[in-house]
């Protein structure tokens, strides 16, 4: 088994240096994650923890802090042979560019976007390059005609289960569609089903042809008259229930005072009636809780059973 490593006491100069190195990001990224790799043991990071964050293995994070110890910076700079700069082969720049596109957290990692020294380290870690400095991954991804944007993010979903709710009302999806069998027990209709409310009078600028006012009345002409808006609502509001099937594109309403459990229920009650008994039906539904099963009221999934139908929902923030 190999003995602890340790590197060497480091002055404040060095350290100063060194997070320099780090701070910049510029260079070499063999330099900046080496220089990553001499920091950490001042944090009381062991070598596996160092190897693990550095994305190699314990065998080269013992290497970089021996040979730090022994030659100092110098270590830290790769020793390249002169000639041209590499050139990237057609697989490379495809990995590359691939990898640019893809999000951080389907490698496992935990940031949502890459930077450019991020991405350099990751590449040289997972073997794709040996070495690329910041500027020679720009140069490289602008000619593969990659740019850094301000794209629209969209929270993921924490439900552990969510990757089979979603696997589920996309099975549904393609039954509705013809492109898969519903098999043995699965439904001949498939509803979609959403709730909108509150629904309520809005006042909203209209357009119609009046006498003009202002500096143009007559003398002595009265003021045009107003129609005040009002925003009182004393009667109460409204809510719509609807759905959507999806194998007839034929639409439902139902306009209720509150969307309860209750009214829910009511609904699809509604839509089973619109089919025999003996015709399965899947309603798909979100996250709402009045759509779910719960300890307290498990009414859902005891109509759903006793009235041949299945309510899939999708998982939370999935919509």
């Amino acid at each position: 088994m190999a003995g602890r490593v340790r590197v060497r006491e480091i002055g404040d100069d060095e350290g100063n240096r060194l997070k320099r190195i780090v701070r910049r990001g510029s260079g070499s990224v063999v330099t900046w994650r080496r220089a990553q790799m001499v920091l950490w043991p001042a944090q009381g990071m062991s070598v596996a923890q160092i190897a693990r964050l550095a994305f190699t293995s314990e065998d080269r994070a013992r290497d970089v802090l021996r040979n730090f110890s022994a030659d100092g910076f110098e270590s830290l700079y790769p020793r390249y042979a002169g000639g041209r700069p590499p050139v990237f082969t057609l697989a490379q720049r495809r990995e590359i560019k691939k990898i640019a596109k893809s999000a951080p957290a389907g490698h496992g990692l935990p940031f949502s976007r890459w930077s450019l020294a991020r991405l350099a380290g990751f590449l040289v870690a997972e073997g794709v390059v040996e070495d690329i400095s910041h500027e020679g991954l720009r140069e490289l991804l602008r000619a593969e005609n990659v740019s850094f944007q301000a794209v629209k993010t969209w929270k993921a979903s924490a439900d552990p289960d969510y990757a089979a709710k979603k696997a589920r009302v996309d099975h549904l999806y393609a039954i509705a569609d013809g492109e898969a069998a519903a098999g043995p027990g699965g439904p001949d209709v498939v509803v979609c089903v959403d709730e909108f409310g509150p629904l309520n009078l809005q006042p909203r600028p209209g357009r119609a042809w009046a006498r003009r006012g202002g500096t143009a009345r007559e003398p002595g002409e009265p003021p045009r008259r107003r129609l005040r808006a009002t925003y009182h609502r004393t009667g109460g509001v409204r809510h719509l229930f609807a759905a959507l099937e999806l194998g007839t594109d034929t639409m439902y309403g139902h306009i209720k005072r509150r969307k309860r459990r209750g009214e829910f229920l009511q609904f699809c009650r509604y839509l089973r009636s619109l089919h025999p008994a003996a015709v399965r039906i899947a309603v798909v539904c979100d996250n709402y809780s009045p759509h779910l099963t719960t300890r307290k009221d498990n009414r859902a999934g005891q109509r759903a059973a006793a009235s041949n139908a299945e309510i899939a929902r999708r998982g939370p923030n999935a919509a």
